[in-house]
């Protein structure tokens, strides 16, 4: 009885806000959705995200509140909006997303893959590249390039992404149409012959690790072909992307030697699928602060975290900011929390929140918690 009583007193706060809408597609979503949610499908939710793409204290908070909701925000509308509106058949137009820490860039970056998924492209995301040269266990899994010297391999890494890959286009995997155009050797006894489907090169990497990080470099290029050849279009989502520019990692070998971004064989690939030199493509990626050490967070701007070489391997490019919320982005929020039960108290406590939070999503999110 309590617990009823208390959702309906949090209930009549945000009576008077509307915070939801029904427009589940964001291919309709337009300028009158701004700043309201909009849920998710569970099964397609894990089928996209399932292996990663969702930030850890979000995917906390989507099982709390038992769904996967995201706010419809002007920078992911503007982009779909370019993406509509430009010409596929031209070099893959660069987006660059780029904010303060906290400010909802992954979250953006998720709106677009689930606009990418209806829209019917391969999606080619990387969750997170500080996972694979920064944020890393004291003993991580590296081998040795066998087919490039001075190259280190992530294998496990390398398979764990395929893995995402096929989650995120089983579907597509099953158009017969996506064939590769050359044999790979793998081994005396291992190959995967031309014609083949691109889905067995996929599960060739799956099933023996040791070749995974050898197979996405034979999957970018193919992925390239298969777009040049009008066979699919495809969508490029990277997270993080900064991550590859810097001076080194936190990988070394068993001789104590730093591995530096470029001496991965991970990076050459996904260096590889943002060139724009192929078509039917579309390229988004964010450039993170919270990708580097604290002591070099002096700016969010892109040229500042691409480094020389990330901004002019980039250049030219579309920068899209991603802010603070708005002030209806904010109340809509708020509402949202009230309505999950995850803000409760005096409704002047809004106002509070609003300065101790500055309008940053994720603070606000995080003060709300223990409230």
């Amino acid at each position: 009885m309590f617990s009823r009583n208390l959702r309906n007193i949090c209930r009549r706060y945000s009576q008077n806000v509307t915070f939801r809408t029904v427009e589940a597609s964001p291919a309709q979503q337009n300028d009158n959705q701004i700043g309201l949610f909009y849920t998710m499908d569970k099964n397609l939710s894990k089928k996209l995200f399932g292996q990663g793409g969702l930030p850890k204290s979000y995917m906390k908070q989507t099982k709390t509140f038992t769904e996967t909701s995201l706010m419809v925000r002007q920078p992911a509308l503007d982009v779909i909006e370019c993406i509509k509106s430009s010409d596929l058949n031209q070099p893959a137009i660069r987006y660059v997303l780029y904010g303060e820490m906290g400010t909802g860039k992954t979250l953006t970056l998720a709106h677009l893959i689930h606009y990418a998924h209806d829209d019917g492209f391969l999606i080619v995301h990387v969750p997170g590249v500080s996972q694979w040269l920064w944020k890393v266990p004291r003993l991580k899994e590296m081998s040795n390039s066998q087919t490039r010297e001075g190259f280190v391999d992530l294998p496990l890494d390398a398979a764990a992404w395929l893995l995402h890959f096929k989650s995120q286009n089983q579907v597509l995997l099953k158009n017969e149409d996506l064939k590769i155009s050359k044999e790979y050797v793998w081994s005396k006894r291992e190959t995967t012959p031309a014609g083949a489907p691109l889905a067995d090169l996929v599960e060739q990497g799956i099933a023996r690790v040791k070749y995974a990080c050898d197979v996405i470099d034979a999957l970018v290029y193919e992925i390239k072909q298969l777009s040049n050849n009008n066979k699919c279009k495809t969508f490029v989502a990277i997270d993080g992307y900064n991550c590859f520019f810097y001076p080194r990692t936190r990988l070394s070998t068993p001789t104590k030697k730093v591995v530096m971004p470029e001496e991965v064989s991970l990076t050459t690939s996904f260096m590889e699928i943002t060139k724009n030199d192929w078509k039917n493509g579309v390229i988004v990626v964010t450039v993170e602060d919270i990708s580097v050490p604290r002591d070099h967070q002096e700016s969010y701007l892109p040229r500042y975290l691409l480094y020389k070489k990330g901004f002019e391997h980039l250049d030219p490019f579309v920068p899209v900011k991603v802010d603070r919320y708005s002030e209806k982005e904010f109340l809509t929020c708020a509402s949202y929390y009230r309505d999950r039960l995850w803000l409760r108290g005096p409704e002047q406590l809004e106002s509070e929140l609003k300065l101790a939070s500055a309008c940053n999503p994720y603070k606000f999110m995080e003060l709300c918690a223990p409230l």
